[in-house]
């Protein structure tokens, strides 16, 4: 039974569950009655957490760090993720400025339910992930969104964002490597979208790296406080240890920004959640203090998957896709599908019919673009074993030669 509109907050109210976990529910219940589906829909990598992380998690156990820790985290893994940001993207990062969260998404949470008030407005680049006009629009917030299509490869430009900020913006979300497009923006894009933001200093940026790893072909990975200096004290440096040491589950995520900003979010935390996982603290310090070879063998794996993916879903009559840079997604436009009948006899008016039918009539689950600000797309992970990539795409290659006019 729905509950009566007037006993919800009104901003939850008009917010949108997300379109990923609808997605992951439907391969659920079809797997629960009896179905073979392979799911390309969610966004983690399939490999085992490290050995030795999961031995920190164990011998955390074993120590007896089974209790709270200060809101903002363990002393020794913030001195570890400014190390990390000193290290990796020559930001001069003091262990004060940083906070620890649990996943990266309570990291955007904090920073936006922190600083938003009404009325205020977030630039949000289309495609975006699913949940930040949804987390925008709980916080009270008014998500702007800029659509950047294919001939922009997918990536903000100077020109967009000089025409969408108004005396009312407050914040732009970058996320680069791109979820859901693996668009990564070079040192010159993020310069000249920086030359735009110091003309408006009411505008904060929250830069979404948690991608940063997984960058292909050898491009150089660079964030945008990194790039221009005069922009730090403006700009949230968010990342963690879910994608680069295949930690989804851990739920550690961290950032670093302006000390009034970092002071907000810990305030918000302390009444909200309260320390991390304190066991998940600890592999996390594991994590970014001890070996790191299992991150260029992933990295290796999802470039060679990448490559493979690509060319099997441009073989698929009516699909294209461009080749992503990073991250572990492949944004494959269905537009010459729509208005096509399946075989079923189902009619494809959209890219949400489209990942319909490819779940109900060939098994195989996506996640429709305009869930992502931008239709019509399809975006598939490639977070997979080559064998069930392999036979996912054949799957949509036979799904686009059977469709008729």
């Amino acid at each position: 039974m729905n509950a009566p509109a007037h006993t919800l907050n009104r901003f939850l109210a008009e917010a949108k569950p997300s379109a990923t976990y609808k997605v992951m529910d439907r391969v659920a219940a079809r797997r629960a009655a009896g179905a073979r589906i392979i799911s390309l829909s969610a966004g983690e990598p399939d490999f085992d957490t490290p050995a030795h992380v999961c031995e920190a998690g164990i011998a955390a156990i074993r120590a007896g760090h089974t209790r709270y820790t200060q809101v903002a985290g363990l002393r020794a893994l913030r001195e570890a993720i400014a190390a990390k940001f000193q290290r990796e993207n020559e930001l001069d990062v003091d262990w004060r400025n940083t906070l620890v969260c649990s996943g990266g998404k309570q990291v955007i949470f904090n920073a936006l339910a922190a600083t938003l008030n009404e009325g205020d407005e977030v630039v949000v680049p289309a495609p975006y992930w699913v949940s930040y006009p949804e987390i925008v629009q709980l916080c009270g917030g008014k998500a702007i969104t800029v659509t950047c299509g294919a001939e922009s490869g997918f990536k903000l430009t100077p020109d967009a964002l000089r025409a969408s900020i108004t005396p009312h913006t407050r914040w732009l979300i970058l996320n680069s490597p791109s979820n859901p497009s693996g668009a990564v923006y070079s040192r010159a894009e993020l310069q000249a979208l920086a030359e735009v933001l110091l003309v408006h200093p009411q505008v904060l940026v929250l830069s979404d790296d948690i991608y940063e790893h997984l960058i292909f072909d050898g491009i150089e990975f660079f964030t945008l406080a990194q790039v221009e200096p005069r922009l730090r004290e403006r700009v949230l440096t968010m990342n963690g240890v879910s994608k680069a040491y295949a930690m989804t589950g851990w739920r550690i995520g961290f950032g670093t920004g302006p000390s009034w900003l970092i002071e907000a979010m810990e305030k918000l935390q302390g009444q909200q959640t309260s320390g991390a996982c304190t066991i998940s603290q600890h592999a996390a310090l594991a994590a970014l203090t001890g070996p790191q070879d299992s991150i260029e063998q992933g990295r290796a794996v999802f470039q060679r998957r990448r490559d493979m993916v690509v060319e099997l879903l441009n073989q698929a009559p009516g699909l294209h896709c461009e080749v992503p840079q990073g991250a572990f997604y492949v944004f494959a436009s269905c537009e010459a599908w729509l208005g096509k009948t399946t075989r079923a006899g189902t009619k494809l008016n959209s890219d949400e019919d489209v990942v319909n039918a490819l779940l109900d009539e060939a098994n195989v689950a996506t996640v429709h673009g305009s869930a992502f600000g931008l239709g019509p797309y399809i975006r598939i992970a490639y977070a997979l074993d080559d064998a069930s990539l392999r036979q996912a795409c054949e799957a949509i290659k036979r799904f686009g030669q059977a469709l008729a006019d």
